[in-house]
C-alpha cells in the first residue's frame, strides 16, 4: 500500500486552551478501535471518562471526528453537547440514538452519515484512519444551537466557547477488498 498523506488533526488551527485528561475502558491512545466502534460492527460509542478541566467550566461536549476521510473536510462521527457539568464519564453506547446513558437535555446533531448518533469507523478498503475522540470544556450551560444544525454550526460555537479540551484519538485500517 502508498504510504497515505496526514491530515493535521482538528484542533491544530484553534487558539491553545487548558488540556486535561480524557480516557476510555474501550479504547487506548493511538490503539485500535475494537470491532464495537466499526460501522460494520457494533457501532457502538465508547465509554469515555475525564478529569482535569478547568475551573468555570459549566457544560461538555463530546466529538469524534475523522481528519483523514478523502472528503476535503473530514467526517463528523459523533457530535453531542449540553452534557451538565456533573457529567465526567459516559457508558460505551451512550452516543445511541436512545440517548441511553445520556442526561435530559443533551444534543445530539446529525453526523455525516445524516444519523444523530455515533456513526462507527468505515474507512475505504485498505486505508487507515484516526478517530479524533475530543472532549470539551464549555464556559456556558447550554452551548446555544439546536439539535439541526450541521456539526460546522457547533464546531463554531465551541471554538468561541472552549475553556479547555482533551483528546483521544485511535486508529482503523477497513481490510483491503
Amino acid at each position: 500500500m502508498a504510504e497515505q498523506s496526514r491530515a493535521p488533526l482538528p484542533h491544530d488551527f484553534h487558539p491553545p486552551v487548558h488540556e486535561f485528561a480524557v480516557s476510555s475502558a474501550d479504547l487506548e491512545p493511538g490503539a485500535d478501535l475494537g470491532p464495537d466502534q466499526v460501522l460494520s460492527g457494533g457501532n457502538v460509542s465508547p465509554h469515555l471518562r475525564w478529569e482535569g478541566f478547568p475551573e468555570g467550566t459549566k457544560s461538555f461536549a463530546v466529538t469524534c471526528f475523522d481528519p483523514d476521510a478523502p472528503t476535503g473536510s473530514g467526517f463528523w462521527h459523533w457530535v453531542l453537547f449540553d452534557l451538565p457539568v456533573s457529567v465526567t464519564e459516559l457508558p460505551a453506547g451512550a452516543g445511541s440514538a436512545a440517548f441511553e446513558g445520556l442526561p435530559a437535555g443533551a444534543v445530539h446533531v446529525r453526523n455525516d452519515y445524516g444519523t444523530r448518533e455515533f456513526g462507527g469507523a468505515a474507512p475505504p478498503a485498505g486505508e487507515r484512519h484516526r478517530y479524533v475522540f475530543t472532549v470539551y470544556a464549555v464556559d456556558k450551560e447550554k452551548l446555544g444551537p439546536g439539535a439541526d444544525v450541521s456539526p460546522a454550526v457547533v464546531g463554531f460555537n465551541l471554538r468561541f466557547h472552549t475553556l479547555g479540551r482533551a483528546q483521544l484519538v485511535g486508529e482503523y485500517e477497513a481490510p483491503a477488498g
